[in-house]
């Protein structure tokens, strides 16, 4: 489905959709593949490219997953909120409470998700640099050249 929306429409409207998921349909494997050929195309320090991407799609494998989401739920606090940190949470009324109630809904869910893309990424990660924010001078973009879509993703195991 092809949405009609210019890059700064979609960029400046798209949120979250846990409750817009359609569970129904299956995912086409083509559409997997586009997905994981752009998302490929995001920096990579010193051009490692050490990513991958684990697709999950047999129904049993798929329970196992949801299980390990569901256990793991729980245990996910991430760091301690700052002050400012719950002053923009609570900045529009409501937004805190929409965001847990589309928790709340994946959670009832996750189980019926036709297809899991899981990130993985290759080596240890810890005390990885970020980087904050980037200029860019001219407009000449295009894709980067990449390794093979088949040496990252895997489907069903990896």
């Amino acid at each position: 489905m092809k949405l009609d929306l210019d890059p700064d429409q979609l960029l400046s409207t798209t949120r979250a959709v846990r409750k817009r998921l359609d569970f129904t349909r299956p995912v086409p494997r083509e559409l997997i593949e586009e997905c994981v050929d752009l998302a490929v195309q995001a920096p990579s320090g010193r051009n490692r490219q050490r990513w991958h991407f684990l697709v999950v799609t047999e129904p049993e494998r798929r329970r196992a997953v949801a299980d390990i989401f569901l256990r793991a739920l729980p245990l996910a606090t991430g760091q301690p909120l700052t002050e400012r940190d719950l002053w923009r949470m609570n900045y529009h009324r409501g937004s805190t409470d929409r965001v847990f109630d589309g928790l709340r809904h994946l959670a009832a869910n996750i189980h019926r998700v036709p297809a899991f893309v899981i990130p993985g990424v290759e080596g240890r990660t810890d005390h990885a640099p970020v980087a904050v924010q980037a200029f860019t001078i001219g407009t000449d973009f295009k894709p980067a050249p990449r390794i093979p879509r088949e040496e990252v993703l895997h489907w069903e195991r990896w």
